[in-house]
């Protein structure tokens, strides 16, 4: 049996007083950035990559969530699988697709899923799949697609470690992936 370190996100009366203005907002909303409020510094200056990896990115909601569910998947992040399934689902990906990223699929979703893919193993895309991806999506897609990677494996990295437990509302599809 693997050891957890355990973490729990932060209730409200233990907020930091610093970044309080943040507890109303998205980080209040999810034990994601609950936990990381223990280092309320980073949560204060992780905001507003959070605002355009999220809501401004060249990659589109859709895009963005394919890139997202494939890091999760490679990382095996349960938690940021869980939920964005759910937001996936949300933006109307049907169960095939969502199950496709758990493989490479086809097409535009395959193109992304070998780009993160990249990423994870060789920490680099390579000059034909670049090419590829400004192509098909344009350059400032790619750096979103690259930043999206990085930022999405941090918050991997957070939930793994601290064993972050799913928010309510969410169901936990993660043991249907095989991992």
């Amino acid at each position: 049996m693997t050891e957890k370190t355990t973490l729990p996100p932060l209730e409200d009366r233990d907020w930091p007083a610093v970044i309080a203005d943040m507890k109303d907002g998205f980080a209040g909303t999810l034990n994601v950035y609950r936990t990381m409020a223990h280092h309320p510094d980073l949560l204060g200056a992780w905001a507003p990559l959070r605002r355009h990896v999220v809501q401004e990115s060249a990659l589109g909601p859709e895009r963005s969530e394919v890139v997202i569910l494939r890091v999760a998947f490679r990382l095996g992040a349960a938690y940021e699988w869980n939920h964005h399934v759910d937001r996936a689902t949300k933006l109307g990906f049907s169960a095939q697709r969502i199950a496709a990223l758990r493989a490479v699929p086809e097409g535009e979703d395959g193109l992304l899923a070998r780009a993160v893919d990249m990423l994870i193993d060789a920490h680099r895309l390579s000059p034909a799949v670049e090419t590829a991806l400004v192509e098909a999506f344009g350059r400032p897609a790619v750096f979103d697609l690259m930043a999206t990677v990085g930022f999405y494996s941090v918050l991997g990295y957070i939930v793994m470690t601290y064993d972050t437990p799913l928010d309510s509302g969410i169901a936990d599809v993660f043991a249907g992936t095989g991992e």
